[in-house]
């Protein structure tokens, strides 16, 4: 006989956190999500349930297969995630783990869920993200969008971090918190300087300048002496 493994019956659903892509339908009228990578070929709503990805028809989680949503226990470890070049334009979901799941040591696999929250990052400049604009590259009836700030969108189909949320639906929130702040340290003068610090280098650099200048009238003077 095979022993059975421990059924778990929480008072309310479990917390997860993933990362995502987001994604726009080819009309503009549906807003998603897809997988970085099992799952990337399933855009999946705010709230959804989970497919085989193999086409198989059996239920999701499988105890056979690897299919289901996945999500990791604690918010940091997906922070993480993001950290790898091919994730950096990945969004951090907060979901809510719904319906029969499988507890993993880092995490759960899961039939459906809830997507409550969406963090945008920054754009690829430094600016907080205000836009989800093309990423230039999707899946059949779905385009990938990425963090964008209203500088760098360009001529690229664009939606606002508010209008995602708003065809998203299903009361998800969606932030574009600003980038943290660099530590002071020797990267060099220029790092993390705003306007006063760079009109006090102009100011300092124009005061050597005049020096240089009287300096140079000087000795001129004295050689025509």
């Amino acid at each position: 006989m095979r022993a059975r493994l421990p059924e778990e019956r929480p008072t309310e659903p479990p917390t997860g956190y993933k990362i995502a892509r987001p994604v726009l339908s080819h009309d503009g009228t549906r807003a998603a999500f897809t997988g970085v990578s099992l799952g990337a070929g399933l855009p999946y709503g705010v709230l959804d349930e989970a497919r085989c990805v193999y086409g198989r028809r059996h239920s999701a989680p499988s105890r056979r297969c690897d299919c289901g949503f996945h999500c990791v226990h604690d918010r940091a470890t997906a922070e993480g995630l993001l950290c790898t070049a091919e994730h950096r334009g990945a969004v951090l979901l907060e979901v809510t783990v719904l319906g029969a799941y499988i507890r993993f040591e880092r995490g759960f696999r899961y039939a459906r869920q809830r997507v409550r929250g969406a963090t945008v990052p920054p754009c690829g400049c430094g600016a907080p993200a205000s836009l989800l604009a093309d990423a230039g590259w999707g899946r059949p009836g779905w385009r990938v969008l990425e963090a964008a700030c209203g500088r760098c969108r360009g001529g690229r189909q664009a939606v606002s971090v508010a209008g995602f949320a708003r065809l998203a639906g299903e009361g998800l929130t969606v932030v574009a918190p600003a980038p943290p702040t660099a530590p002071d340290g020797p990267a060099g003068p220029l790092t993390g300087v705003g306007m006063p610090e760079l009109m006090a280098e102009a100011a300092l650099l124009q005061a050597r300048l005049d020096w240089f200048q009287a300096e140079l009238s000087r000795l001129a003077g004295d050689q025509r002496g």
